[in-house]
Parts: structure tokens; C-alpha cells; sequence
């Protein structure tokens, strides 16, 4: 009798809290992960550190880094020496990474291709977040369109899935269903300015977000903060 194939699925790694409950997700789903960092030139390495901690503490089968550098081009506070907001403002804030979730999606469709894999998952959300562009349901569905008519395999009949299955939850929602997986959210790192060691401001819009999530859930917070 032949084995049934576990089929396979790229998942994009941040290192934070988003992107562990994602790779759980998708576990969960039956899929063997091969997990995706991009090192674009963000501001500190400790957020690239927990993608790879993050990735083999939830049983990525394979975890790999690309380098983009988007540092050559700047425009956000996460690649070009402008300071990081320590408060909530109106519009699309400076931290928005010029065209990062597109480039980041496009490396893993085409390591998905050459996995075998039709499925990617990526840790976006439209609830609870910094009001990028590109975390919104429109820009999802527009890239898998995308990626169905620009690909051999969507070309072949081999319909390519773009999964965003924290799009509609909170954070408190998220940091819920972290606990039912049983994830360790204190290896996790999501801090804008986090140091070399990984701890975080407390201050950046992504702390703040992080940090209303346990509360509103009523969970601990396991953040490891600069004293």
C-alpha cells in the first residue's frame, strides 16, 4: 500500500506571536511546514533569532532565511535611521515596511514551487493591527490571484492557496489560541526596537498591540521587557 504523502506548506516566520500560532495552525491542518524568514534589513537581529527558535520549538521540518536588503531603499522607521513612534497616530504609521508583505510572499511562492507545495501561509491581521495595506483580506486575495496566473504550477491546474487564518481575530483572540496550542509566547519576539537579547521596549505600537492582547484575554503576559 503506498504512504500517503503529508503535503507540505510554506509558512512565513517573523519571530513573533503572529507567525508561532500560524506554524501551529497549520500543523494542525495536517500540513508538514518548511518555515520562511526574510532578513530585509530590519533593525535588530533578535527578531531573526526567534524565527529560528520559534520554528524549532513548533516542528517546522525545515527553516530557512533569505536576505533582501531593504535597507537600500529606507522609507520606514524599521529600515532607515527614522525613530520609532512610541505612540498611536492617524494613517498608515512610519514603521510600514515599503512592499514587505508582496516581497516576502513572492520568496515563499516561489520556495512553494519548488517544494511541491500549493500552500502558503502568512500570520496577517485586519483586527488588531498597525493599519498596514498590505495585512488587509484585499491584498491577500489579490496576491493569490496572483499567484495562480504567474506560476507553473497555478498554470498547470495546481491552484495555489495564500492561508491568512489570523486575518479576522483579535489580538486577544490570538493570544487565546496561542494558549490552547500550547505555545511558549515568552521565546516569541515582536518588539519594534527589541535589544540584542530580545526583550522589548514596552512603548512601540507592536508592544502596545502585544500587550492589550493578553490583557483583553486574560492571560499572563510572558513579554520579556528592557527593565
Amino acid at each position: 500500500m503506498n504512504e500517503v504523502k503529508q503535503p507540505r506548506a510554506v509558512v512565513l516566520v517573523s519571530g513573533g506571536m503572529d507567525s508561532a500560532v500560524t506554524i501551529s495552525l497549520a500543523r494542525d491542518m495536517g500540513f508538514e511546514v518548511f518555515a520562511l524568514s526574510v532578513a530585509y534589513g530590519q533593525r535588530h537581529n533578535s527578531e531573526l533569532a526567534a524565527a529560528a527558535r520559534v520554528a524549532s520549538m513548533l516542528g517546522a521540518a525545515a527553516h530557512k532565511t533569505v536576505t533582501v536588503d531593504l535597507r537600500s531603499i529606507g522609507g520606514s522607521a524599521l529600515t532607515a535611521d527614522i525613530d520609532v513612534p512610541e505612540e498611536g497616530g492617524e494613517g498608515i504609521p512610519v514603521t510600514y515596511v515599503p512592499a514587505r508583505n508582496t516581497i516576502m510572499l513572492s520568496i515563499a511562492l516561489g520556495w512553494a514551487e519548488v517544494l511541491g507545495s500549493i500552500d502558503i501561509f502568512c500570520g496577517v491581521n485586519a483586527v488588531d493591527y498597525s493599519g498596514y495595506p498590505d495585512c488587509r483580506p484585499a491584498f491577500i486575495d489579490s496576491f493569490q490571484a496572483l499567484a495562480n496566473v504567474a506560476t507553473k504550477a497555478g498554470v498547470e491546474g495546481h491552484r495555489m492557496t495564500i492561508h491568512a487564518p489570523l486575518m479576522a481575530m483579535s489580538k486577544a483572540d490570538i493570544a487565546r489560541e496561542g494558549a490552547r496550542l500550547g505555545i511558549d509566547f515568552s521565546q516569541t519576539v515582536s518588539c519594534y526596537q527589541a535589544d540584542a537579547e530580545g526583550r522589548a521596549c514596552g512603548h512601540c505600537d507592536a508592544c502596545r498591540l502585544r500587550r492589550q492582547g493578553f490583557e483583553a484575554a486574560g492571560l499572563p503576559d510572558p513579554t520579556r521587557y528592557v527593565l
